[in-house]
């Protein structure tokens, strides 16, 4: 067991984090990721009505009575949010803990600390880890440019993000972003961090509420089969290549993008499908580059022990020999 400020302020057992999976991080994941020890997030934009949201909560204090939490991301959107419908659901529901990301979470922060909630912000850069602090946050999740999904505009990779976001603040950090297994959870705990979020790795797991084909897709391809999308609206989504992503970059090296002239092929209700049918070539998937690590498709609790079990030997066989 490694304690560490993660551990304590979640109250769970192991220092990993599942953080917001849109489509993906559903009750079934939220809670095998907690009954392994660590803490999972639900999306709540997954679901297209707060309601919605509500029964998904009951549904994981069913499958688990460990700690779990709610992701709430503020990104432009296609279509209108109720944003303060969904943190009403949570309120309601007692939730402990929100993940908030993309915009600055600042004018929910009153409501949300009157509630008691702890508030752990997703950030890209050291500026907006600071502003986090700032504002009142609990935690800041820091994404190196690894990552999946929304790496920023900045293009710093974990090794020198995070140690220079510790450097900047004094609240609990969680790494994100190339972290698949022990030597991450070592290494980002070496960095400064207090814990280590994992994304593509969650995808490859029995429980995520994926299609096999997604799953095998990720342990199929490695480290190079990304590709940077978006990059021409500066909402960078790093995603697996495919056909359809190289539609997208054709679009974008046109010149004078707008986001109408993608929305066909990024558009999520297309990646919900591909995700539910496993037609690969259908829509863009978020992809980190730490699917390079990603070798097999192993239970939550499986891949738990299996980090924790290779994090533990490094301390023993390498760190103690090494200190004379």
């Amino acid at each position: 067991m490694l304690k560490t400020r993660i551990t304590e302020l979640f109250g769970i057992e192991r220092p990993i984090v599942q953080g917001g999976l849109m489509w993906i991080a559903r009750a079934e994941l939220a809670a095998a990721v907690a009954n392994a020890g660590g803490i999972g997030f639900m999306t709540a934009l997954t679901f297209p009505e707060a309601d919605l949201l509500r029964a998904e909560i009951h549904k994981c204090r069913e499958l688990t009575e460990k700690p779990f939490g709610v992701n709430l991301t503020f990104l432009p959107s296609l279509r209108s949010i109720d944003y303060p419908a969904y943190i009403d659901v949570c309120i309601d529901e007692g939730i402990k803990f929100i993940e908030t990301a993309g915009r600055n979470p600042e004018p929910y922060m009153e409501q949300l600390k009157s509630a008691g909630i702890k508030v752990v912000h997703k950030c890209t850069s050291v500026r907006h880890a600071v502003k986090a602090e700032k504002i009142g946050c609990d935690v800041v999740s820091i994404d190196g440019f690894e990552a999946a999904g929304h790496p920023g505009e900045d293009d710093v990779t974990s090794l020198i993000l995070i140690p220079l976001t510790r450097d900047a603040i004094s609240l609990p950090i969680i790494a994100s972003g190339g972290f698949a297994d022990g030597r991450g959870l070592i290494g980002c705990l070496g960095l400064g961090a207090d814990g280590m979020n994992m994304g593509t790795r969650f995808v490859a797991t029995k429980e995520a509420p994926v299609h096999e084909n997604v799953k095998q897709a990720l342990v199929n391809h490695g480290e190079r089969d990304t590709r940077l999308i978006m990059r021409t609206l500066r909402n960078t989504e790093r995603v697996l290549h495919n056909p359809i992503v190289d539609k997208v970059l054709y679009i974008e090296s046109i010149g004078d993008t707008k986001i109408e002239d993608i929305a066909p092929f990024v558009s999520g209700l297309v990646g919900k499908e591909m995700l539910e049918d496993g037609e690969m070539g259908k829509g863009v998937l978020s992809a980190g580059q730490s699917m390079g690590l990603v070798r097999d498709v192993p239970s939550c609790q499986e891949l738990f022990d299996r980090i924790m079990a290779e994090a533990e030997e490094i301390i023993k066989s390498k760190f103690a020999q090494a200190i004379t």
